[in-house]
């Protein structure tokens, strides 16, 4: 008898007899941790706890315990975060909730706690936990000069006011560790972007009796600056800088006008070049003309910052005035001479005519330094020094060892659990933590080509390419570059005339391939198209069936999104760079970039007043001159997808109007 044929049907009832309670169960506990994270956002204490329990053995278990826990922190005992610690030590949500305790320990002030538990915190990734470790070593009496400076350079980068940054400024600042003029400088960074609060806690320190005045010049500066009385002293200076920079904000000549005449006299030479660069800078945004005079008042090129000097390095190249370019930047501090954008730009500068040997020697120095084939900056060096953008050799393949180490990872099951759950921002997280390289287990570039493999394996477009892009010797461009929906974006860009490189470059910036992605301001999908543009675009290309919740199927995004780049495209006389200024800000604001002199396209991007978008334009354009390679197999030219951009001719037909 063939016990075999009886017994296999009686094994399989009784395996999936067994298996069904078992999913039963997981789509139970993936349903609680869905509605948990919905709790979470609400802060419902009440139901966290009720679902916790729901969830006990599942994968993803401590993200509900973190959430149960976090949105109660204000009221935990410190041995119930301790115990917390301790049953998840080794996670991420173990350092986040410690990152979170350091937070209230320091608001708080419990240095003694924040002592105890900071050496144990492993992301240090936090500003505002770094300024509380610092306080404590300004109250401890061992706190550096250097770290006097780092405290400075953490509350200059803080955007808006904080008590962790804050506090520690004051109290470098009580021990005369930071002077009265690093603390003014914070307040002119404040207004300058317009964020009162920022410019309150800096007077607050050194002018506490000067506060009402601060609300009279954010209110209406020229009132301030035409009715305050004018004398010297620091205080009043100050606040007149501060005044000046709030005006030239809207009305960069009128700004002009008034440091020229009442307060020319009134204000210190440092103070003076540290105006005449904020105005210059406004008049920058705006693309006015009188923008290189304003910057041309500077005498002292050494008394501005960073991000004045990019400013005035930008006006110098659309007015191709090379030797102020070079002169910018060497004032730089050394952090900022370093940036790729400006070691590009000061090596054409060496490289423009009248230049000798020495200089050229020393720009091909500056350009070898950073020419690639991944970014903007790097590409255009490499074209500089004659080379074209290829593909690079790839490493060698991932092993089946590194494969099984990247697949038997916690941090990273865990993640893309959560990412494929819908989890997005938590799998993100834990996945970026099960990467770092500060973290224990953290990852050599080998175990990052094999994590990043194992995100293009799952389809996890965005994590594959971040993760690819953190190893420096061995780059793998088709994690990097992947091409998902190759058939369809490839067909659907031909059949339009549109290079599939562009559509391409421009959705792995968009989205990251990640088909359900959103947009802050409600743009959807691949390529990231606004509900108001593709009813518009449907219209125009006759897709008379198109209903909003279309958007975000595959097909019918690629199809849009495609047609309003080729429509966009067409309107901008094939500028790829002035397509995607206008696929990102809308082509409203292009059409008015693109007006003044005809410049190389590298230097109108760089001149973009927007910082997302100048950003987004070139990363756009680098991306396509990556793909052009890979899809062609031939060295592509960034340079030649730049071309130039200047004012719409003349004889050319009017834009489209409606273009949304």
């Amino acid at each position: 008898m063939h016990w075999h044929k009886i017994l296999t049907p009686l094994l399989a009832a009784t395996v999936l007899t067994t298996a069904a309670p078992l999913a039963a169960a997981q789509n139970r506990g993936d349903d609680a941790l869905l509605a948990m994270q919905q709790a979470y956002r609400k802060g419902d204490r009440n139901q966290l706890a009720q679902l916790l329990p729901s969830v006990r053995g599942h994968a993803l278990e401590p993200w509900a315990a973190y959430w149960e826990l976090r949105v109660r922190l204000d009221n935990a005992q410190p041995d119930e975060v301790q115990a917390f610690l301790t049953r998840w030590a080794g996670t991420y949500q173990e350092d986040r909730l410690r990152n979170d305790w350091l937070l209230l320990l320091g608001q708080r002030r419990d240095w003694a706690q924040f002592a105890q538990l900071h050496p144990a915190y492993r992301m240090q990734d936090d500003r505002a936990v770094r300024c509380y470790a610092l306080t404590i070593a300004q109250i401890e009496g061992r706190a550096s000069a250097a770290q006097a400076q780092e405290v400075r350079d953490l509350w200059y980068a803080q955007r808006d006011g904080d008590d962790a940054c804050t506090n520690a400024a004051a109290s470098y600042y009580a021990a005369k560790q930071l002077s009265a003029g690093e603390i003014w400088r914070k307040a002119r960074l404040g207004a300058d972007a317009n964020r009162q609060r920022a410019v309150r806690d800096a007077v607050q320190l050194v002018a506490p009796e000067s506060l009402p005045q601060v609300n009279e010049l954010f209110a209406s500066p020229i009132k301030f600056l035409t009715g305050a009385r004018v004398a010297r002293g620091q205080v009043r200076q100050e606040l007149g800088l501060l005044a000046l920079i709030r005006l030239a904000a809207n009305d960069p000549a009128q700004a002009a006008s008034q440091l020229e005449g009442r307060w020319s006299g009134v204000l210190t030479a440092e103070e003076r070049n540290w105006a005449w660069a904020a105005i210059g800078k406004q008049a920058a945004f705006k693309l006015q003309p009188e923008a290189q005079t304003y910057f041309a008042n500077v005498r002292k090129d050494e008394d501005l910052n960073d991000e004045l000097l990019g400013w005035k390095v930008r006006t110098a190249l659309r007015a191709g005035q090379w030797r102020q370019v070079v002169r910018a930047i060497d004032a730089m501090t050394p952090q900022g001479q370093t940036d790729s954008t400006w070691v590009y730009w000061r090596g054409r500068a060496l490289l423009a005519p009248h230049g000798g040997d020495a200089e050229r020697a020393q720009a091909r120095q500056l350009l070898e330094s950073i020419a690639g084939s991944g970014g903007f900056y790097e590409q255009l060096a490499l074209e500089e020094l004659g080379r074209r953008v290829t593909v690079p050799p790839a490493p060698a393949p991932v092993t089946a060892q590194e494969k099984a180490a990247a697949r038997a990872n916690p941090g990273l099951q865990r993640g893309l659990q959560a990412i494929q759950l819908g989890l997005r921002s938590e799998g993100v997280r834990e996945w970026n933590y099960a990467t770092n390289l500060h973290t224990p287990g953290g990852m050599d570039e080998r175990a990052l080509l094999a994590a990043a493999e194992l995100a293009c394996e799952r389809e996890v477009w965005d994590r594959c390419i971040n993760t690819s892009e953190r190893t420096r010797t061995e780059v793998n461009w088709s994690q990097r570059y992947p091409m998902p929906f190759h058939d369809t974006v490839i067909a659907r860009a031909r059949i339009i005339g549109l290079d599939p490189a562009y559509v391409y470059g421009l959705i792995r910036q968009e989205s990251r391939f990640i088909m359900d992605a959103r947009s802050g301001v409600g743009a959807s999908g691949l390529m990231q198209v606004m509900p108001a543009t593709a009813r518009w675009t449907a219209r125009k290309i006759g897709m008379s069936d198109f209903t909003p919740s279309m958007i975000n199927d595959r097909e019918v995004n690629i199809t849009i999104g495609t047609a309003y780049l080729k429509l966009a495209l067409d309107d901008f006389d094939g500028s790829m760079a002035l397509a995607a200024a206008g696929y990102n800000a809308g082509p409203g604001r292009p059409r008015s970039w693109r007006n003044g002199p005809v410049l190389d396209a590298a230097i109108w991007a760089e001149n973009v007043p927007f910082t997302e978008t100048r950003d987004y334009v070139k990363k756009v354009l680098a991306n396509t001159t990556a793909y052009a390679a890979l899809i062609t197999g031939q060295p592509q030219s960034l340079k030649a997808r730049l071309g130039t951009v200047g004012p719409r001719p003349t004889n050319e037909p009017e834009p489209m109007k409606d273009l949304p």
